[in-house]
């Protein structure tokens, strides 16, 4: 018997799903690269991964996150 994912796990299936580089992402997100860094240094923007050296985005997680953006704003200072 082959191990099937708990989606209760934790672990999202991508099948299907498009893996942007920084400098895709950030053109999605219409932001610049230098923030995208940035948002990631704190751990505050779309979940990313490495593949190597390289960091990617899978599309899906942007429009997750904006959602989640859209859904929950920042509180303005």
């Amino acid at each position: 018997m082959t191990a099937q994912p708990n989606p209760d796990d934790g672990v999202r299936t991508t099948f299907g799903d498009e893996m942007l580089s920084l400098q895709e992402a950030a053109k999605f997100l219409r932001v610049p690269d230098g923030t995208l860094r940035y948002w990631r240094h704190l751990g505050s923007g779309p979940r990313s991964f490495k593949v190597g050296r390289h960091v990617r985005y899978w599309r899906t997680d942007l429009i997750l996150w904006l959602t989640d953006q859209t859904n929950h704003p920042q509180d303005a200072h």
